[in-house]
């Protein structure tokens, strides 16, 4: 994966709709030339598809809370399966493979207590958690602390 295909799945990560066109202009390659790499990335499973987001699901980036989720997977559940589930999910900002009682630690952004249930029960129906334990995040550090 060089440079330039770290760029277009960038611009496409924000943007999926971009056109090829308009990717092109961003990473200096022609339409054609990008339309060939975004196939080749398709192909190779790096991008394995786009989705609609609705508005009512898409956190504020910096409203809402805060969530960390401790996700233990069902002894059947495959984990890359898992994996593939969680970065198709726009609410999930990072998933991490961690040692201890839980397979997984996710960090989410939901923009109420309506939206983080709807992802608790996704988690369990469709993602093959058989145990979940929430953390809210009340606050986060504004920068490094003072010297003494």
């Amino acid at each position: 994966m060089d440079r330039i295909n770290e760029q277009i799945i960038s611009i496409l990560h924000v943007d999926g709709r971009a056109s090829f066109s308009a990717i092109g202009r961003q990473v200096g390659l022609s339409t054609n030339a990008v339309a060939v790499r975004v196939r080749r990335l398709e192909n190779s499973g790096v991008i394995v598809g786009y989705r609609a987001v609705l508005g009512s699901d898409v956190p504020e980036s910096t409203t809402g809370l805060e969530a960390f989720i401790d996700v233990r997977l069902h002894p059947d559940r495959d984990s890359e399966e898992f994996l593939a589930w969680a970065v198709g999910v726009h609410q999930i900002i990072d998933a991490v493979h961690v040692t201890g009682p839980y397979d997984y630690l996710l960090r989410v952004r939901a923009r109420d207590t309506a939206a983080l249930d709807r992802l608790l029960r996704l988690l369990k129906k469709d993602a093959g958690a058989a145990q979940t334990q929430t953390r809210l995040a009340l606050r986060e550090a504004a920068g490094p602390a003072p010297s003494p």
